[in-house]
């Protein structure tokens, strides 16, 4: 019998000149990978609010390492994309109307939410660095109280005793991606085509696809990827010296 799990993975940012602790979803990547078929299915939602987020971005090297941090602002309906600017400020009407412009999206979310999680057959559900993507969700009407909710970096940190980033385990796997299959160190997966289109770089269902395949190494070939995470601290460790 195949066993379903499952990878949720958000993008989501603060309202421009707003707030800077609340923070608006703009994409969800629900992934599910059907362990012994190897069957991948994505379903990704994508908030068309009208409404300007600030994005942030790690700008990291050939290891995966964060070298700094770039910021630009997203309209979520328009797709438009501008400079940031830190002196920027919404007044308080301004900013109702952008909490109204908002509104509208929760029920799209939540019925996206529970709907996938009604509709695929899974117990465990895997996400990293996830506290702040569990409660948004949450926040939106989501229900996760049947699920077993695995962090991939804390279990890995607590194996480890170092605080992987998904961009530098990404490098330990050796991931890659043409547009058809999902390549790692020792696995390889087909995409259908409908999952592959939705895979684009910095995207929700990317960052979804990264986690399923770190996972799996971790779980299928555990002792190859911890010689591979070791050899990449070592890389690390020789460049800060």
């Amino acid at each position: 019998m195949n066993r379903n799990i499952a990878f949720l993975e958000l993008k989501y940012g603060n309202i421009y000149g707003g707030y800077p602790n609340f923070y608006a979803i703009s994409e969800i990547a629900l992934l599910i990978f059907e362990e012994g078929s190897n069957k991948i299915f994505l379903e990704t939602y994508l908030n068309n609010a009208d409404v300007d987020i600030v994005n942030v971005y790690s700008k990291t090297n050939e290891l995966g390492h964060t070298v700094g941090r770039s910021k630009e602002v997203f309209n979520m309906k328009t797709g438009r994309r501008r400079e940031f600017d830190e002196e920027f400020k919404l007044n308080e009407d301004e900013l109702s109307e952008e909490f109204k412009r908002l509104r509208p999206s929760k029920m799209p979310i939540r019925n996206f939410l529970n709907r996938n999680l009604k509709k695929y057959r899974f117990r465990d559900l895997v996400v990293f660095d996830g506290r702040r993507d569990i409660f948004l969700c949450e926040r939106s009407g989501g229900n996760f109280g049947r699920y077993n909710i695995i962090d991939l970096q804390k279990d890995l940190n607590t194996e480890t005793d170092y605080l992987f980033s998904l961009n530098k385990l990404s490098k330990v796997i050796e991931l890659d991606f043409d547009r058809q299959y999902l390549r790692s160190n020792n696995l390889e997966y087909w995409l259908h085509p409908i999952a592959a289109r939705q895979i684009t770089p910095r995207s929700a269902a990317f960052d979804a696809a990264r986690l399923m395949m770190v996972h799996n190494e971790v779980m299928f070939h555990h002792s190859d990827f911890l010689i591979k995470a070791q050899l990449l601290l070592n890389k690390l460790k020789t460049g800060e010296e």
